[in-house]
């Protein structure tokens, strides 16, 4: 058996699934139909529980190519059913494996309905997830010790530790800050021919924004106001080189520029989030994964133009500052698992400025 319990004392029990285990963490929902192991190895997902809204999870196993990073990063995985039957040419393991080999907790035959619909009304919150046998009090108490997510420097333990090489190209030379990067994006990046190098988070800027075409800011987790050396760093290359963010990278850029962000609700998670560019009014299917949102009226003061919408909320997706050279968005336009409908603005707007 396995227990989720909600800060707010209410809880569901239901089958165990992956690691006997104990673990803490935002419970967040994500609406994507397929891409669980995308979802397992971003590092955007780190001290989170995920609840997929999709009834059956699983059912095409996992394999090495899908990983978006060297690791499982959740803390937690729901779902209505996991499939304990692998059936993909593709497949190298099954989902339960994968969560034990990882030391990862899953629970499924909960109503996953009812666990969304309380995040949406009460809001994203902290939650433990166990296999093991502990009582309520015990798990009141672990989820309550929990520190949430606002004031989280999570960027920075998710980062690259070293500075790595990526591709060898003989296009744009793009340098990335790893906010917790997937690896996607660094593969849109090699396949046309761009010579990528990626810095951890805590590069100077004198490291990561010299001898480049452009700096390319990742997504990552946590909470981007508890970055001020990171946007700080940012701050200093604004005008010098093109910038290029996406997620984390874009709310970066909007406190670099002076523009303050908050916390979401219950946040933007899955793949089929519709966003208006407004300099096309084409409307785009996005794949997205955040928390916290930039307030487009401080963009606006700094010079910035806004360039997307959410078309469910209204909240800011994207910016341009053309006197400095700043593009970026906070949807995930690499399309990993999908869909590919922003993918023309990694490997077209931002590559263009780059000097591809």
């Amino acid at each position: 058996m396995a227990v989720l319990y909600l800060e707010d004392g209410r809880f569901f029990a239901a089958d165990s699934f992956g690691a006997r285990a104990t673990r803490v963490g935002e419970l967040v929902f994500n609406t994507a139909r397929t891409g669980y192991q995308e979802v397992l190895t971003d590092p955007s997902y780190c001290e989170q529980i995920v609840v997929m809204t999709t009834a059956h999870v699983g059912n095409y196993g996992v394999n090495r190519d899908d990983e978006e990073s060297g690791r499982v990063w959740l803390s937690g995985f729901a779902a209505r059913a996991f499939s304990r039957v692998t059936s993909n040419h593709r497949a190298e393991g099954s989902l339960d494996d994968y969560l034990k080999q990882a030391g990862v907790p899953g629970i499924h035959g909960l109503d996953t309905r009812a666990v969304v619909r309380h995040i949406r009304s009460r809001g994203a919150m902290r939650a433990v997830l166990t296999t093991e046998d502990l009582s309520i009090d015990e798990l009141r108490a672990r989820c309550l010790a929990w520190p949430g997510m606002e004031g989280r420097a999570l960027a920075s333990e998710v980062s690259c530790r070293e500075p790595y090489t990526f591709a060898t190209g003989d296009g744009p030379r793009i340098h990335v800050l790893d906010g917790g990067c997937k690896r996607n994006l660094l593969r849109l990046f090699a396949s046309k021919g761009c010579h990528v190098e990626v810095f951890p988070a805590d590069t100077p800027a004198e490291v990561f924004g010299r001898d480049c075409n452009a700096v390319f800011l990742s997504n990552g987790p946590g909470d981007p106001a508890a970055l001020p050396g990171m946007f700080g760093e940012v701050r200093k290359v604004l005008g010098k080189t093109p910038i290029l963010g996406v997620c984390l990278g874009h709310q970066l850029l909007g406190l670099a520029l002076g523009a303050s962000t908050f916390k979401l609700r219950f946040g933007h998670r899955g793949g089929n989030h519709p966003v208006r560019d407004m300099e096309t009014e084409r409307v785009e299917i996005t794949s997205q994964n955040h928390g916290f949102c930039v307030d487009p009226a401080g963009i606006e003061r700094a010079g910035g133009r806004v360039t997307h919408v959410n078309l469910n909320d209204g909240t800011l997706e994207g910016f341009v500052h053309p006197d400095l050279r700043v593009i970026c968005v906070q949807f995930h336009p690499e399309a990993a698992p999908g869909p590919r409908d922003s993918r023309h603005l990694l490997v077209d707007r931002f590559l263009r400025m780059a000097g591809s």
